[in-house]
């Protein structure tokens, strides 16, 4: 081998040898970070008001109301406020019951009697709930169920001293992912 070989053979070692000891130099440069999200999940949580004025300043005493005769009605404004941090679907029940005083044996009360102005623009009562149609947001009130309940003129005397309830129950689930409408979500609490 000629002299001009082995020096461009030597080079070339020399530059194979510096290239790959760069490139184990380059295996030394690392970095390493950790990144810690905290994600919270909303929560769905409500408020059933019971309104027993128009302005919405007295709460319906939980005592009841004393002393209504037939042909009369009662304020009594039932509302859902969400209170929590999700979008929610809301429906609410309504039972009604009379318990008269001096009835003989397996006389039942007509709940007919007992009538409330039921909104139903805004609720669609299916299965004997009443839901709202739209997604209350939090903080949102729904509109009312109901503003009133009227007694019938046609009460007879069976019904003095008689004890009219009007028993409301609200529920709520997550609108998130839940369905279009109301009627489509799922997830609903157990009786």
């Amino acid at each position: 081998m000629n002299s001009t070989k082995r020096r461009l053979l030597i080079v070339a070692l020399l530059v194979a040898i510096l290239a790959i000891s760069g490139m184990g130099t380059l295996a030394y440069f690392t970095a390493e970070d950790t990144a810690h999200n905290v994600i919270t999940s909303g929560g769905i949580d409500i408020e059933l008001q019971e309104w027993a004025d128009k302005d919405k300043t007295q709460p319906f005493p939980e005592d009841g109301v004393t002393g209504v005769m037939p042909g009369t009605s009662v304020t009594k404004i039932a509302e859902v406020k969400n209170t929590g941090t999700g979008t929610a679907w809301v429906r609410v029940s309504v039972a009604k019951s009379i318990q008269l005083k001096d009835a003989p044996d397996g006389t039942a009360a007509d709940l007919s009697l007992l009538v409330l102005d039921i909104d139903t623009t805004k609720w669609t009562e299916k299965d004997g709930w009443y839901y709202y149609n739209e997604m209350l947001q939090p903080g949102d009130t729904t509109p009312p169920l109901f503003t009133a309940v009227s007694f019938s003129e046609n009460m007879p005397n069976l019904y003095q001293e008689a004890t009219a309830k009007i028993d409301v129950k609200a529920q709520a689930v997550q609108a998130a992912n839940n369905g279009d409408t109301v009627l489509e979500a799922a997830g609903w609490p157990a009786d």
